[in-house]
């Protein structure tokens, strides 16, 4: 089952966290030290089946040991209508790849990697098309929201 408890996961080894939408995945890593998240991947979701393969090969070609999924809250920090589908997404991902999964808040981190990417318009980041800036978005949230979790481990 999913926790909301820190104190739970492992004390070393990587961790990958997802930002769950209705149609992508970010997915972000963070390094063995557990000092930096970087944004990974961002998957465009089609059946469960085919989001798990991709999700266990990033699993093993990272040897992760944990898991967050960015728990979409209210401003007032009640549970919104995505909310289940975080937690539906963490309990599968807990239960088919083997790994403990932490609920994290993630109010504002979608936000926030849009304002960082607008920040960073420079070299690659002009010449990439409105489309991939999109996806990468859901992967830099996941990287924001896995920062977040790091200095609390």
């Amino acid at each position: 089952m999913p926790t909301r408890n820190i104190e739970t996961l492992p004390k070393t080894g990587k961790i990958i966290c997802f930002d769950v939408g209705s149609k992508t995945i970010g997915i972000a890593t963070s390094d063995i030290m557990r000092l930096i998240a970087s944004p990974q991947k961002t998957i465009i979701r089609k059946k469960w089946s085919e989001d798990k393969n991709i999700i266990l090969q990033i699993i093993k070609d990272n040897n992760i040991v944990a898991g967050v999924v960015g728990l979409p809250l209210h401003m007032n920090g009640d549970i919104s209508k995505s909310s289940q589908s975080a937690e539906n997404f963490a309990l599968l991902v807990e239960q088919e790849c083997k790994i403990p999964i932490l609920m994290w808040d993630e109010r504002l981190s979608t936000s926030a990697a849009e304002s960082s990417m607008f920040e960073m318009r420079t070299g690659r980041q002009k010449r990439m098309s409105k489309k991939d800036a999109k996806k990468a978005v859901d992967s830099v949230a996941a990287s924001l929201i896995l920062q977040s979790v790091l200095p609390a481990l």
